[in-house]
């Protein structure tokens, strides 16, 4: 049976949409971030994130992200394959899309590495408009609802399109700083037959730099402690964010962190400076890391329930990287 929903108000709800999907553990899973980290571990690796949002609202939102990659250590290359999905419960709105990702590496300086990146994916966008019910399909008179409608806006219910991307990344044995830019081409994801909404263009600057204070200190507990302080700022059209906040590993076995949002560019003169607060804990177990994080809502929105994420990944050849670890991009 159809919903009752006002198009209007529908409309407006996909103004969110238009906006990347933003992974609370991104410096867990840094393959959200930057797809320069495709095969930078220098073996293969598979993994996944499961994202679960307002789960207290009609509108919880659910985002699911799948990769595959692995290196070439002749070619000093990094193949991979990446996957996308996302779902609203109201509208039934989908989002998939899949990403060919190629990386290669390149030693700058005793120390540093520079790793640029190509992506290319096909996405589909599927709006749900099965569900609208206009005011000319109802009948009053005969208590009917009727399956056409004469309304002159020609809405479709799909939009497929192609989408690049590019991002670099600089890394040495501790720390990196990284640039993605994505939707390279502006895709047309407008809602009519022939109306032309190009994508706005997804910009992120990210950091994970090393602390060494605790290397002043000579015990056991220190020397086996590494501190990070991590940070990524991000824009897409109106919309920006600046997420700091640092991360502890102990014996590259465990680590828990946390991180702020803020709009460091403010469009509304009321918003809040900081807009949630992410904590989150890994742990690593042989060749597997398992995640998990939560996100505190500081707003003065209703009780949404919260942003929870799941992810997994395991690490094929852990033991023969660990031989020549220097060489690879450090992340937990």
């Amino acid at each position: 049976m159809k919903k009752n929903i006002l198009l209007l108000f529908f409309l407006a709800s996909l103004q969110g949409y238009t906006q990347d999907v933003i992974f609370s553990q991104n410096f867990l899973v840094p393959e959200t971030l930057n797809s320069s980290f495709t095969g930078a571990i220098r073996s293969t690796k598979v993994g996944a994130v499961f994202r679960s949002q307002w789960r207290n609202t009609a509108f919880k939102t659910n985002s699911n992200y799948a990769f595959f990659d692995t290196w070439f250590e002749g070619y000093k290359t990094g193949i991979g394959v990446s996957f996308l999905n996302q779902t609203e419960s109201a509208s039934t709105y989908t989002f998939n899309q899949m990403n060919l990702n190629y990386a290669m590496a390149f030693q700058i300086s005793d120390a540093w590495y520079f790793r640029p990146n190509i992506s290319a994916g096909f996405g589909m966008k599927n709006y749900g408009f099965q569900n609208l019910l206009l005011e000319d399909q109802i009948n009053l008179n005969t208590s009917t609802v009727n399956t056409a409608t004469l309304d002159p806006i020609l809405l479709r219910e799909q939009r497929n399109f192609f989408d690049f991307s590019s991002s670099i990344l600089f890394n040495n044995e501790d720390s990196w700083i990284g640039l993605t830019i994505k939707h390279l081409n502006k895709p047309n994801i407008s809602l009519t037959e022939n109306g032309n909404v190009p994508l706005d263009v997804f910009w992120s600057v990210h950091t994970k730099y090393y602390l060494p204070f605790l290397e002043n200190y000579r015990t056991w507990f220190s020397s086996k402690s590494k501190v990070y302080l991590l940070s990524n700022f991000m824009m897409q059209g109106k919309f920006n964010r600046l997420d700091i906040g640092g991360q502890y590993v102990f014996d590259d076995a465990f680590s828990f962190g946390i991180t702020a949002a803020a709009s460091p560019i403010k469009n509304d003169d009321n918003a809040s400076l900081i807009s949630s607060i992410s904590t989150f804990a890994s742990v690593r177990w042989q060749g597997f890391r398992f995640g998990y994080s939560y996100d505190f809502n500081t707003t003065a929105l209703l009780n949404t329930g919260g942003i929870h994420e799941f992810s997994i990944s395991y690490d094929f050849d852990i033991n023969i990287r660990a031989l020549e670890r220097y060489k690879c991009v450090p992340f937990f």
